[in-house]
């Protein structure tokens, strides 16, 4: 999806315990080790090992992206757009919240150890006052002044932007929201789900949207 929708030269890097089957295009890390805790429940917390100083020596601008996401149009803007560090406005009613969505975010790498490294000495607390990575992860980049979001149409919610409404959902398609860049899924519905169509909650039907698959694969 990334090839097919910027125009840049990039590097495609995955961090992952299991390398199997990804294609030689790829390069593959170990997911950094963290050394906390294991017998508390699983909040993503991994993911803030992408703002290590030293990510194995990578070097450069990096846009992170969430497996679950599905690219429908071009991606350059994501690189051209000023700012320091660049999060999707997490989608919530509470519009004054200030946490973000980090299915796609920008950084230049090794610029923001600090969020890493407090994590590791005060993660007791820190996951006592914040209820997952992200959460945390937009208060420690606010903290110090750099955070900013991408702009609300580029990174639609496929389960708030483009199924319709209860019960509409039962008889219409969803669509792909204008101007949208990157469609992200979280919550009951992925992408495989999504081209069927199908249920999460009993209020979340969803109807088959095959076009998932034609910009997905």
């Amino acid at each position: 999806m990334v090839k097919r929708n910027l125009t840049y030269d990039f590097k495609m890097v995955c961090f992952t315990d299991d390398a199997n089957g990804i294609i030689d295009e790829v390069d593959c890390y170990d997911i950094p080790e963290m050394n906390i805790r294991t017998d508390i429940p699983e909040r993503m917390w991994k993911k803030l090992t992408t703002l290590k100083q030293d990510l194995y020596g990578l070097e450069g601008t990096a846009l992170f992206l969430d497996l679950d996401i599905v690219i429908v149009d071009n991606i350059d803007c994501f690189f051209e757009i000023e700012g320091t560090f660049r999060i999707i406005k997490d989608h919530s009613w509470r519009s004054w919240r200030i946490t973000g969505n980090s299915s796609v975010y920008r950084f230049e790498i090794g610029k923001h150890g600090y969020v890493f490294d407090d994590f590791l000495e005060n993660f007791e607390e820190i996951r006592k006052q914040h209820r997952n990575e992200q959460e945390y992860l937009t208060h420690s980049i606010h903290d110090k002044g750099h955070l900013q979001y991408w702009p609300k149409e580029w990174c639609p919610s496929f389960k708030y932007d483009c199924v319709s409404r209860f019960p509409l959902a039962f008889w219409k398609t969803p669509v792909i929201p204008e101007g949208a860049k990157i469609i992200i899924f979280h919550g009951e519905i992925n992408p495989h789900k999504a081209i069927k169509g199908g249920r999460g909650k009993w209020y979340r039907y969803v109807k088959a949207a095959p076009w998932v698959k034609e910009y997905w694969q």
